[in-house]
């Protein structure tokens, strides 16, 4: 530009982009490794994405500069052309409208986005988007940001603080509008700086030239490019930060007057530039002396030293208010007080560098909260008038200690607000004292006698009475008749009636029906619910009718899931259930897929809608379900509460009128059985029951969700939160124990017990909410412990429904479609236990923040960003699951969650030094994790599983094999799926004292000893290697679970295995057997209850008479080569219950129809056997599916907790 001034022209195009012409961001950044070459690059789409997000969400009519910046993120390649330079134009002239979405909004505009918001909440929404940006920055290279990292970083530090006490809701239940005020202005303060910094980056991208000349010319023409192009209203913006112009220049500054850009301010814009751009490129750009960032941050920290002088003098005045005031939360559990009593000592233990001047206090908080936990533990068994709100209350305040805690602010803060803590633990406890002297005095000692008359799940179990059919069996017998006689042409019968009548359950005992069974070759079950998958669907089905592995078919498309499955039904006959289906476009879209091939086939359907079966075939036969009759809910109501029948002379009379208030819905009658199951059998109990029941009764159309309701007001406190949990799913998942329990132990809701793991305690919960009927057992392991369940639909939505209206989980949708809402997701102050996000957008540059939020579960669609920030704005977070994301997606900030128990990530291992208090991480991956040194050594890590493969680093290695007595410190209880291929990798995993489960991948030849790991429990090897690997596995003597794949086994190594005492399940898969022969020895496997061989290397099998004593089920499959069958020993085995032969032998088969004839000859009548085959797919007797056939081989690699 010449010296002379040169006037800007306001009369600017619209943008213009041509598909030919876009940006080339990577051009910006020489090709060298992912690490260098396009870091930078990956944090700009990351910047620009966080601001378009914001923007979008506050304005969303603001979709030219939304379009613009979102341009600069294409990666094809441009030559510098009037469409760049008329994009860069269009940006100037937009200024003003870009920078207000870096201040607070005032109210006007506030009107126009939401309604009643929180003026703490607008303010904290706005600093967790400052603070994001920060994040970007301080992620760019060290180097390029050396000179004012250390200003960045206090910068950050100082709006954590701030949105840490804007979070702290004790300190603002009093007016505080003047300190707001103060704390928006600063805000509004960072926000200008924050945008000068993002508005020059976007300024030098799009000046930018495509050559690589000379840095000095190359930076002149960018200057120059923009001085060209800017106006002194854009010194407006940043006249905080010393480029301000003379004041000569700004006497002449007047309204709707153009104004030029001078030589001055030229020479202020090439420093900026210098500085900013060195962030982007170091090589490119000379870093600036002047310092002028460094300048501007000095300015915004110092005016952050006088607002803190105001917070403070607020936080002394309400300090001086009553301390009996606090938040009220509707949800939780007194165990929470033992997970902040953790905490406490953590961080007098181990943050000794941030508590300076406060230990004696966080002492004393220690001691005084310990004794409030002891004193409300005693009034919470005695149920007194008044004892549930001082329950609340400490849980309240034990959930405000956590916050204020572990949300590290400043000292200062802290010798301000612990002495308020204190103070209202006192208080607290004062009044659990009085209440007690209250008691006493009067008298009242009776009433603590009653909770004595409750009857602990442990010790009564909850009736089975599912395949009774009470009030339905007059329809039940009409549908098996339509099902297995009737026209040749396929048919559709269906089920309907209102929720909880029913249906599912009636399907599932028609499903299993004798007569059902033995007239289908094949039969499936699949379930729709509100939200129709199609592809999940279909692999329902194919999963029961093939026994195909899901894993396989989730990598298939819908198309070929489709042909695949019509071509498994064509020629055969079959039953095919839709459960649950809401719409008939669903059958529409399904209809082609069964073929009619006359012979007999049918589909079942269970629905709400009638239409929906009598739309779907003119010749369908539509089943109604009516209400049970006030007898027939007292029949079913006695079924399931008295096991022998028998029911007490004074019960009668009071049990028929509880079942007459169920209005005839059989679900109400079973939720409430289960509550009488676990009482007294006393008439003063169940005339309690009685009179809550009829309060909760009206004429409304959801009076049955009333009744339900009293299943949750009944349960113990205990399993409120655990219950709530459920509503975080979706309906109809299929949700795995394991994964399940390892998430409330992460949450603090699992109470500690002594000689027992917490896992242990928690399992124990499910068990009572099993034993309750909330809970349905979906499916079990080979020894009958249960690895699936499910939660009834109906449950499910008075789950949601309680767990959203009491704030303990919310659930957060994001949808490309829906109209940009700000603020609907920003979860500031509520106590919220869990938040749910379902992102189905492409698109995520950053996740909402949580300042109270102590889980969030992330499920998302297909991604395309290769990078996500993550604020330290999550102050308690316990629980992160952010899976189902591209594999070399970043997740920039995550080291802030320093608090997590849980996580559950599919990218690259972040470092872990930060995660102190993890215990559980699971990391899925298509390629093996090194697991560093630190993750062994960490006392609270308990589980962690690699899917994908994991190693040992070449550090421990190292050390383990140069140092001889090696051992690690480690708490680890299982591991999956970890390398073992020589010496030192099994003298690391001997280390590991405390080992129950354990998968690895063994190598060729080496001998492995496991009888040092004494804890271990389940033991699963498996080699990859092109031949069965020949090594000798020694299992340590406590094991109950082995599973071996594509290994070699020696006679001595089966009679190893035999001579093992507690083995309980035994899977050999791929296994090749020395000569093809196995031949038992004496005694061996004692206590083996389940057996499986599958594609096994053998031809003949001898077994005596002693073998297998307790052996329950036996499954074969695949065994090509097994000349003599089944040794008939087996027909002698009383325990015996079910054999499974697929896809063997005739030999097999025959051997297996013998023994069917020697059981049922002992009086063996519940003996069950399926075989199915090329020959013969029909039930020889049962009543059964195999859920094994479902786990397939794979069992193990879904036997933890994964989302659907």
């Amino acid at each position: 530009m010449s010296s002379k001034e040169e006037e800007l022209d306001l009369s600017l195009p619209s943008p213009i982009y041509s598909s030919e012409e876009e940006l080339d961001l990577s051009a910006l950044f020489p090709i060298n490794s992912f690490e260098e070459s396009q870091r930078e690059s990956l944090l700009l789409n990351c910047l620009i994405g966080i601001v378009v997000g914001h923007i979008s969400k506050l304005s969303p009519q603001h979709g030219h500069v939304i379009d613009l910046l979102w341009s600069l993120e294409r990666t094809s390649k441009f030559e510098y052309n009037d469409t760049v330079r008329n994009n860069c134009k269009t940006l100037v002239s937009l200024v003003q409208k870009l920078k207000v979405h870096f201040t607070v909004p005032n109210q006007k505009i506030m009107s126009h986005v939401s309604l009643n918001l929180n003026p703490n909440l607008v303010v904290a929404a706005f600093i967790n988007f400052h603070l994001l940006i920060v994040e970007v920055i301080l992620h760019f290279k060290a180097g390029s940001i050396a000179c004012v990292k250390g200003s960045i970083q206090n910068l950050q530090t100082e709006l954590g603080f701030l949105i840490t006490f804007l979070g702290d809701t004790a300190m603002h239940l009093q007016p505080n509008k003047n300190t707001v005020t103060d704390i928006e202005a600063m805000v509004n303060e960072v926000g200008r700086f924050l945008y000068l910094f993002f508005f020059t980056i976007i300024l030098l991208v799009i000046s930018m030239k495509k050559g690589t000349g000379k840095a000095t010319t190359d930076i002149e023409a960018v200057v120059n490019e923009v001085g060209s192009l800017l106006h002194n209203k854009f010194f407006d913006m940043i006249e905080d930060i010393t480029l301000q112009t003379t004041k000569e220049e700004e006497g002449n500054k007047k309204k709707g007057k153009e104004l030029v850009v001078t030589k001055k301010e030229i020479t202020g814009i090439k420093a900026l530039v210098r500085e900013v751009g060195s962030f982007l490129q170091p090589s490119f750009f000379m870093v600036s002396e002047s310092g002028e960032l460094d300048l501007a941050l000095s300015n915004l920290l110092t005016k952050f030293d006088l607002l803190k002088t105001k917070i403070q003098e607020h936080c002394i005045a309400v300090s001086k208010m009553p301390s009996d005031m606090t938040t009220k939360t509707a949800v939780g559990s007194l165990i929470i007080v033992d997970s902040v009593l953790d905490d406490l000592m953590y961080t007098l233990n181990n943050n000794s560098d941030k508590i300076i001047g406060v230990e004696d206090e966080i002492v004393t908080l220690h001691k005084e909260l310990m004794s409030l936990g002891c004193s409300v533990n005693d009034i919470a068994v005695q149920q007194e008038v008044g004892h549930e709100e001082l329950m609340i209350r400490t849980r309240d305040i034990a959930y405000e200690v956590e916050y204020v805690i572990n949300s590290f602010p400043h000292v200062w803060y802290l010798t301000l607000r612990l002495p308020q803590l204190i103070e209202k633990i006192q208080l607290i406890k004062i009044a659990i004292k009085e209440m007690k002297n209250n008691i006493d005095a009067a008298g009242i000692l009776e009433v603590a006698k009653c909770p004595a008359e409750q009857v602990s799940s442990q010790s009564t179990k909850y009736p089975v009475f599912g395949n009774i059919i009470v009030g339905f069996e007059k329809v039940a017998t009409e549908i098996v008749g339509q099902l297995v006689r009737g026209p040749d042409q396929l048919q559709i019968i269906s089920i309907f009636g209102m929720p909880g009548i029913g249906k599912t359950t009636l399907a599932n005992i028609l499903y299993n029906d004798p007569s059902v069974v033995d007239r289908f070759d094949k039969r499936s079950w699949g379930v729709v619910s509100q939200t129709y998958n199609k592809k999940i669907l279909l692999i329902e089905m194919l999963c029961s009718i093939n026994h195909s592995k899901r894993e396989t078919l989730e990598n298939k498309a819908e198309e070929s899931l489709a042909e695949k499955l019509y071509k498994s039904l064509k020629g055969c006959r079959y039953l095919i259930v839709i459960d649950d289906i809401w719409d008939i476009n669903v059958w529409n879209d399904l209809e082609r897929y069964f073929p009619n091939d006359r012979i007999g086939s049918r589909i079942l359907f269970t629905t709400r809608n009638k239409e929906v079966g009598s739309e779907a075939s003119p010749h369908s036969v539509i089943n109604a379900l009516p209400l049970l009759s006030d007898a027939e809910c007292w029949k079913l109501l006695q079924g399931k509460v008295f096991e022998d029948g028998n029911c007490p002379q004074e019960l009668p009379y009071i049990g028929k009128q509880i079942a007459k208030n169920c209005h005839g819905l059989p679900l109400a009658v079973v939720v409430i059985a289960a509550i009488l199951s676990n009482m007294e059998k006393k008439e003063h109990l169940w005339q309690e029951v009685a009179r809550n029941l009829s309060s909760h009764i009206s004429d409304n159309p959801n009076k049955f969700m009333q009744i339900l309701e009293l299943s949750y007001e009944h349960l113990p406190n205990h399993l409120k939160p655990c219950f709530l949990y459920f509503g975080t799913f979706e309906e109809d998942d299929e949700i795995y124990v394991r994964g399940l329990i390892s998430l409330w132990v992460a949450e603090g809701f699992i109470e500690k017990e002594e000689q027992k793991c917490l896992e242990d305690v928690a399992l124990k919960y499910l068990m009572e909410l099993i034993d309750r009927s909330l809970i349905i057992v979906h499916k079990r392991r080979p020894n009958g412990e249960v690895k699936t369940c499910k939660i009834h639909d109906l449950l499910h939505e008075m789950c949601s429904r309680i767990g959203e209206k009491m704030n303990f989980w919310k659930m957060v949708n994001y949808n490309e479609d829906d109209p940009p809402m700000f603020f609907s997701q920003v979860l500031i102050h509520r106590q919220h236990n869990c938040v749910n996000i379902n992102w189905r957008e492409s698109r995520i540059h950053s996740l909402p923040s949580g300042l109270r939020v102590r889980s969030v579960l992330f499920r998302c669609g297909h991604l395309v960003e290769r990078s996500t920030i993550i604020t330290s704005s999550f102050k308690v977070l316990r629980a992160f699951r952010f899976s189902r994301v591209p594999n070399d997606h970043h997740l920039i900030g995550i080291e802030h969650l320093v608090h997590l128990r849980y996580l559950i990530i599919s990218f690259k291992l972040p470092p872990m030094e930060s995660f102190h208090k993890l215990e559980y991480l699971r990391v899925y991956t298509n390629f093996k994790i090194e697991i560093p040194e630190i993750l062994l050594t960490m006392l609270s890590l308990r589980h962690m599983h690699f899917p994908g493969g994991a190693y040992f680093s070449a550090s421990c290695r190292q050390q383990a094999s140069m140092v001889e007595s090696f051992q690690i410190s480690s708490n680890l209880q299982s591991i999956s799926v970890i390398r073992i291929f020589d010496e030192t990798d099994e003298k690391i995993l001997r280390c590991l004292h405390n080992l129950r489960r354990l998968k690895g991948e063994v190598g060729s030849s080496l001998n492995y000893s496991f009888d040092s790991l004494k804890q271990l429990e389940s033991l699963r090897l498996q080699s990859n290697v092109g031949v069965p690997s020949s090594s000798l596995i020694t299992p340590p003597l406590n094991l109950k679970y082995l599973t071996l794949v594509n290994v070699h086994v020696s006679p001595k190594q089966m009679e190893t295995i035999g001579r093992l005492e507690y083995l309980e399940v035994l899977k050999l898969q791929h296994v090749a057997f020395e000569g093809e022969q196995w031949d038992t020895n004496e005694g061996e496997f004692p206590q083996l209850k389940f057996l499986k061989l599958y594609d096994v290397q053998l031809a003949e099998w001898n077994a005596l008479g002693d073998n297998f004593p307790t052996i329950q089920r036996l499954v074969l499959q695949n065994c090509y080569n097994l000349k003599n069958g089944i040794p008939p020993s087996f027909g002698g085995i009383l325990t015996l219950q079910m054999i499974e032969v697929h896809w063997c032998t005739k030999a097999v088969e025959l051997s297996t129809k013998q023994i069917l004839e020697e059981q049922l000859d002992v009086g063996n009548e519940e003996f069950k056997v399926i075989i199915s085959g090329p020959k013969s797919e029909r039930k020889e007797q049962g009543e059964c599916e195999s859920e094994e056939q479902e786990e397939s081989e794979n069992e193990e690699i879904t036997d933890e907790f994964m989302e659907h």
